[in-house]
């Protein structure tokens, strides 16, 4: 026989309890859930008359917001917040660093470092920069005063000519 237009999905189908089931215990429901529910119905009976009073304000203390409070939740990837007071800051405590910040400044100090050397010219790259600097200086030297004789010898040849 043909199903329609849609196909029900075997995992679609809910079974839900009866209460004939329920009054009888053979609900489909897990038992550890029972045990649970059993535990939290019994703790507030538990409380004796001395101490509801303190119980009352540490409870209203960690209300928590919607849902939060009715489900416990039991996630261990949950990372619940560290609050620190002012006065339990301890002030004198360094941080770590992580690895790569670490790394990052022994970089920064290293090429700091390398940059004071380069300036007063200890190191290898400074050093060849300086005699490369020194050759161009001579050459520019050198081909200045070939240009002022090659004028003055000019000069002296047009005082010739006029002669």
């Amino acid at each position: 026989m043909g199903r329609g237009k849609y196909k029900s999905k075997p995992t679609g189908r809910r079974q839900f309890s009866t209460p004939e089931d329920l009054l009888a215990g053979t609900s489909n429901r897990p038992r550890t859930f029972r045990q649970k529910e059993a535990e939290h119905e019994e703790e507030p009976k538990e409380v004796s008359e001395d101490e509801s009073g303190e119980e009352s304000e540490e409870e209203e203390a960690t209300k928590s917001k919607g849902t939060q409070g009715i489900i416990e939740i039991e996630n261990p990837n949950l990372v619940k917040p560290k609050s620190l007071k002012a006065r339990d800051v301890d002030v004198g405590k360094t941080t770590e660093l992580s690895r790569r910040e670490r790394e990052e400044l022994e970089k920064q100090r290293a090429h700091e470092r390398y940059m004071r050397l380069q300036e007063q010219g200890k190191t290898e790259q400074a050093r060849k920069d300086l005699e490369r600097l020194a050759l161009i200086r001579q050459q520019r030297a050198e081909a200045a005063k070939k240009r002022e004789e090659e004028k003055a010898a000019k000069e002296q040849k047009k005082a010739e000519a006029r002669k």
